[in-house]
C-alpha cells in the first residue's frame, strides 16, 4: 500500500506541475515558472528514492510490485489495466531520469531567462518527465506505449520550440515523423504478444512460452522501434538535427529520456532473448557496432558543438545495442546510467559555452575558453575523459564491462567496438582541445564569460557523479557488483553467465580499454595541440558529411520517394476514391430512373392498383383452367 501511494507520488508531481504550468505559467511568471517546474520534478526524485527504500525492504525474489489504478481497455479477450510494475529495473530507470532532470531543469532556470514562452518550456519539460516514467513504470504494452508516444509528442514541441526559425520546426517534424517509423514496430510487436500470449502484460508474456519463431518477429519489431527512439542506424537521422532546441532539451533528451527508452524496452523483454533464433541477439549487436561506429567517424569531422556530442550520444547508444545482443543486461544499464550523467554534463557545459559566446556554436571559432570559463571548462572536461573511458571515472567501469562482456561472445566484435571506443577518446579530446586549449578564435565583439550560479550549480552536481558512479558494479568481485546483484531477479542469472571467465581476464582488457583511451587522447594531442598531423587527414569530407547517408534520403524522399507517394496518390484518387464515387453516382442514376415512377398523382396510382389487381385475377384465373 506504501508503494502504491510512493508511486502516484512519482508520476503526480510533474503532471500536476504541468497542468499549473499551462494554467497559469503566465501569471507566475519568471523564474517563479521554472521553480514551480523544478521542485516538482525534485519532488518526484525524492519520491523515487522513498520507492527505492520500499522495494529494498522487500526480500530479492518478492521485488517485483504491481500497482493497479483502474481497469483500462476491457475489450473482449483484451483486458489492460492502468497499472504499474515496481521492480529493480524500473525503480533504477525512474531514479536516474527524475535525479538527473532536476538538475537540467535547474539549470533551465539560468538559460531560459528572458525567454518569452519561459513558463511553456517548463510545462513541456514537466510533460517530457512524466511521459516517459509512465513509460518505464508501466506494467503492460500498451500503457509504456502511451508513454512512448508521450516523450515523442514532447519532444516535437522541444526540439522545434523556437519554430518561428524555419530549421528548429523542420527538425522537430523530422524527429517526430523518423520516430513514427520505429511507433510502427511497437505496434506490430504488440499484436504478435497478443496473439501469442493472449495478453500485453508484462507478467504474462515474460512469464510465458512462444514458438521461436513468434518471440523473434516479436524482439525484431521491437528493435525496430528500439531503432527510432534510441536513434540507430538506419534511423539515427533524426538526433543530430534535434540539436536545433534549446540546450537543455538536447540534454534531457540525450541523457534522462528519450534515447534510453529503445535500450529500457529491449533490456525489459531479455527473457525472449532465450526463446528467439539466436540470430536476433547477433542483429541487434551488429547494428549497435555498426551506430557506434559510423556516428563515431562523423563526430570526428562535426564543428556544431552540440552536432559533436550528438552523435557521441548515437555512439554510445550503440555500445549498449551491443550489450543487449550479447546478453549483458546489467552492463547495458549500467552505461545507460553513467552514461546519463556525463552526457548531460556534456551538453550543460555546451549550453554554458554557447550561453557565454553569445550563441555561437562552431568550435573553430573557440578556443581559449579556460581561462575566461574555469567552472565549465573543468566540469567539461570531467565529462569528457568520462566518456572517453580514463579511470576512475564512471564511463571507464561501464564501458570497460561492456567491452569485457563482448570479449567473452565474439572475438572480432570486441575487436571492432575497441576501435570504436579508441574513435570516442580522440574525437572528444579534440572537441575539449579545440574549445578550451589553445589561442581564442573569437570573432570580434564576443567577450567569453561563465555562466551564472544556477548553470554552474547541474555542473558541478553531475562532474562529481560522473567521476563517482563507477562504484555502483565495480568488478573486483562479486560483492562489489552492487547493481547486478539489484537487477539479478529481473534478468534471473543473464549477468552472471556473462561474465564467466577468470579475474586475470578481466585485468587484462581492463588494461587493454586503459590504453585504447590513452591512444585515443594521445593522438588528438597531436593532431589539435601540437599539430604533428593535419586536421584534414582525420576530418575527411566523407565523415563531414555524414557518409551522404543523410542525404541519400533526402535525395530519395524528395526524387523517387515523392513520385512513388505520388503514384499512390493518383491510385488512390482514380481507383479507390474512384470505386467510391462511381458506386455512388450509379445509385444516384438508378434513383432518377426510378423517381420518375412517382408522379404523387393519386389518381394514377389508383390506377395502378386496379391494374395489377387485374392482371393478378388473370394469373389465378389461367391456373384454375390448366
Amino acid at each position: 500500500m506504501v508503494l502504491a501511494e510512493l508511486v502516484w507520488l512519482v508520476l503526480l508531481a510533474p503532471l500536476a506541475a504541468a497542468v499549473a504550468l499551462a494554467a497559469a505559467g503566465r501569471r507566475l511568471g519568471e523564474p517563479r515558472a521554472g521553480w514551480l517546474g523544478t521542485a516538482a520534478v525534485a519532488a518526484s526524485f525524492a519520491a523515487s528514492l522513498l520507492v527505492l527504500a520500499g522495494l529494498l525492504s522487500l526480500d530479492s525474489q518478492h521485488r517485483a510490485v504491481e500497482v493497479r489504478l483502474f481497469s483500462w481497455v476491457p475489450a473482449g479477450n483484451l483486458a489492460v489495466d492502468a497499472a504499474f510494475l515496481v521492480d529493480p529495473l524500473s525503480v533504477t530507470m525512474i531514479l536516474f531520469v527524475t535525479g538527473v532532470s532536476a538538475l537540467i531543469h535547474l539549470y533551465s532556470i539560468g538559460y531560459m531567462a528572458g525567454d518569452e514562452n519561459y513558463s511553456r518550456f517548463f510545462c513541456y519539460l514537466n510533460l517530457f518527465v512524466f511521459s516517459m516514467l509512465v513509460l518505464v513504470l508501466g506494467n503492460n504494452m500498451l500503457l509504456t506505449f502511451l508513454g512512448w508516444e508521450g516523450v515523442g509528442a514532447c519532444s516535437y514541441l522541444l526540439i522545434s520550440f523556437w519554430f518561428s526559425d524555419e530549421a528548429n520546426a523542420v527538425a522537430g517534424k523530422k524527429a517526430f515523423v523518423t520516430n513514427r517509423v520505429g511507433d510502427f514496430g511497437f505496434l506490430l510487436a504488440m499484436f504478435f504478444a497478443f496473439g501469442a500470449y493472449g495478453t500485453l502484460d508484462y507478467a504474462g508474456i515474460l512469464d510465458g512460452h512462444a514458438s521461436q519463431s513468434t518471440a523473434t518477429a516479436i524482439l525484431a519489431c521491437l528493435m525496430l522501434g528500439a531503432a527510432g527512439k534510441s536513434a540507430q542506424f538506419p534511423l539515427y537521422v533524426w538526433l543530430p538535427d534535434a540539436m536545433a532546441g534549446p540546450t537543455p532539451v538536447s540534454a534531457l533528451i540525450h541523457a534522462a529520456t528519450m534515447v534510453t527508452s529503445g535500450v529500457y524496452l529491449l533490456v525489459r523483454f531479455n527473457p525472449l532473448f532465450e526463446q528467439a533464433s539466436p540470430w536476433m541477439g547477433e542483429l541487434v549487436a551488429a547494428v549497435g557496432l555498426a551506430t557506434a561506429a559510423v556516428a563515431a567517424t562523423i563526430a570526428l569531422a562535426a564543428n556544431d558543438i552540440k552536432k559533436v556530442l550528438a552523435y557521441s550520444t548515437i555512439s554510445q547508444l550503440g555500445f549498449m545495442f551491443v550489450a543487449v545482443g550479447v546478453g549483458a543486461w546489467t552492463a547495458a544499464i549500467f552505461h545507460m546510467v553513467t552514461h546519463a550523467f556525463f552526457k548531460a554534463l556534456l551538453f550543460l557545459g555546451a549550453g554554458s559555452v554557447i550561453h557565454g559566446m553569445a550563441g555561437e556554436q562552431d568550435i573553430r571559432r573557440y578556443g581559449g575558453l579556460a581561462r575566461a570559463m574555469p567552472y565549465t571548462a573543468t566540469t567539461f572536461a570531467v565529462g569528457t575523459f568520462a566518456i572517453a573511458g580514463v579511470p576512475p571515472l564512471a564511463g571507464f567501469w561501464s564501458k570497460d564491462e561492456i567491452l569485457a562482456h563482448t570479449w567473452g561472445a565474439n572475438k572480432l566484435l570486441w575487436a571492432l567496438l575497441l576501435l570504436a571506443a579508441v574513435l570516442t577518446a580522440f574525437y572528444m579530446s579534440r572537441l575539449l582541445i579545440l574549445t578550451f586549449g589553445g589561442s581564442p578564435r573569437w570573432s570580434a565583439g564576443v567577450t567569453p564569460h561563465e555562466s551564472p550560479w544556477l548553470m554552474r550549480l547541474p555542473l558541478l552536481a553531475l562532474a562529481g557523479l560522473a567521476a563517482t558512479a563507477g562504484v555502483l558494479n565495480l568488478p573486483f568481485t562479486h560483492d562489489t557488483e552492487f547493481l547486478g546483484q539489484w537487477l539479478a531477479p529481473v534478468f534471473a542469472g543473464a549477468h552472471a553467465k556473462a561474465l564467466g571467465y577468470a579475474g586475470g581476464t578481466k585485468w587484462i582488457l581492463g588494461g587493454v580499454a586503459i590504453l585504447a583511451a590513452a591512444a585515443g587522447i594521445w593522438a588528438a594531442v597531436s593532431v589539435y595541440a601540437r599539430r604533428r598531423v593535419a586536421a584534414e587527414k582525420v576530418e575527411r569530407p566523407l565523415f563531414a558529411e555524414a557518409w551522404g547517408f543523410d542525404e541519400a534520403i533526402g535525395d530519395f524522399v524528395g526524387g523517387p520517394g515523392r513520385r512513388a507517394f505520388a503514384s499512390v496518390a493518383r491510385f488512390d484518387a482514380a481507383v479507390v476514391d474512384g470505386a467510391v464515387r462511381g458506386v455512388a453516382a450509379a445509385v444516384r442514376r438508378t434513383g432518377e430512373r426510378l423517381r420518375t415512377a412517382q408522379s404523387g398523382f393519386v389518381r394514377r396510382y389508383a390506377l395502378g392498383v386496379a391494374a395489377g389487381a387485374v392482371v393478378l385475377l388473370a394469373y389465378f384465373a389461367s391456373r384454375v383452367v390448366w
